[in-house]
């Protein structure tokens, strides 16, 4: 199996993981998967030595130059296979397509971790005509793509993978000692993109209702993004200086997590969740909203609490509850635990997106 994985984004974020995951779980299967990643992006920072990689520098979803070359890595490698995992990515194999020449035209999949609703121009319309199947990574996201208007038998469900085995590796991290907080003070974890969908802004509300309670407790907000300057307005207007740090991007998350008593994901829309997967990983109980994909990964009173989306007050009490039962968190974590292992494991990923390409391409010569 030739397969081709296109990535477009400059940054480190779920989506991008997931690609990493992807890519070198089907090349340890024996398969010859190759990346096409940005030039100056994460992911060629964090690309193997072993890895098939080539870079490019789309510079945006129209950018001709990016498409005449990616169409001529069509050409020269005649995938079987073309996989874009981003929405950019979706638009340069469309126009690659028309460039290809007498290359066999490959089975075009587009991955779809978000639980946005398509575009509706015209120019959406066209791209994601040239997909033969989509790869959802959650059933809420399936049903977003069906109300957009495309065919069920087009849409398969691949949900998010984890790399336990490296979790299990990273070395832990002192949270309390990096960031200078009260040792033994109760620790909240968000990891996430700083972003209006991730919903920190009610995660702060809700740490204000928090500390009413729980006096010492504290929140670590790690990530970054174009709400970080608000954000911190937001913790400074609600005088939690001391309550609520914002860390910014961190290659450590993983051995952060070992420090939390518990990890929040405030999101008011979500694909999934490939955070709460490493949350659940490292042995956390989860507080979640209901967003998008969430309840596929957090089982309600099993392995965390949901809550509904924007509701600071519900927030505030799933929190204040898990951290005062430690026997029911622990319980929790247990579960979610052996639950991201059975179901969300890297295998079980790759295995499945696999599946997905036999039988489409079995379908397509039949």
């Amino acid at each position: 199996m030739r397969s081709l994985h296109i990535d477009t984004a400059r940054s480190w974020r779920g989506g991008q993981n997931q690609v990493l995951l992807t890519v070198n779980g089907l090349a340890e299967a024996g398969h010859d998967a190759m990346l096409l990643a940005h030039a100056d992006g994460q992911l060629k920072r964090r690309a193997g030595e072993g890895m098939r990689f080539l870079a490019f520098s789309p510079r945006s979803e129209f950018d001709v130059r990016a498409a005449w070359q990616l169409a001529g890595v069509l050409r020269d490698r005649r995938p079987d296979v073309v996989h874009a995992h981003d929405p950019m990515a979706v638009s340069l194999v469309a126009m690659a397509l028309q460039m290809r020449g007498d290359a066999p035209r490959p089975l075009v999949v587009a991955a779809r971790r978000v639980d946005f609703h398509l575009k509706r121009h015209a120019f959406s319309r066209w791209k994601y005509g040239h997909v033969d199947v989509f790869i959802a990574a959650s059933r809420g996201i399936a049903r977003i793509l069906e109300q957009d208007g495309v065919d069920a038998s087009r849409i398969e469900v691949v949900h998010d993978g984890v790399d336990v085995d490296r979790i299990d590796r990273h070395p832990p991290v002192d949270a309390h000692a990096a960031f200078w907080l009260p040792h033994g003070a109760p620790l909240i974890g968000n990891a996430a993109a700083l972003a209006a969908h991730k919903g920190q802004r009610y995660l702060i509300d809700a740490m204000a209702r928090v500390v009413r309670r729980v006096p010492d407790a504290r929140l670590l907000i790690v990530g970054d993004g174009e709400l970080r300057e608000a954000l911190q307005d937001q913790v400074h207007a609600l005088g939690l200086e001391r309550h609520v740090t914002l860390a910014g991007f961190r290659d450590d998350v993983p051995g952060l997590m070992r420090s939390f008593d518990l990890f929040v994901m405030s999101s008011v829309t979500e694909g999934l969740g490939s955070a709460i997967l490493e949350a659940m990983a490292c042995g956390l109980a989860v507080v979640a909203t209901r967003a998008g994909g969430i309840p596929e990964v957090v089982e309600h009173e099993v392995t965390g609490l949901l809550v509904p989306t924007r509701d600071p007050d519900a927030l505030a009490d799933a929190i204040v509850t898990l951290l005062e039962d430690s026997e029911r968190r622990a319980a929790m974590a247990a579960a979610g635990r052996r639950r991201v292992v059975a179901e969300f494991s890297v295998d079980a990923l790759v295995r499945r997106t696999l599946d997905v390409y036999e039988r489409r391409l079995a379908a397509r010569r039949r």
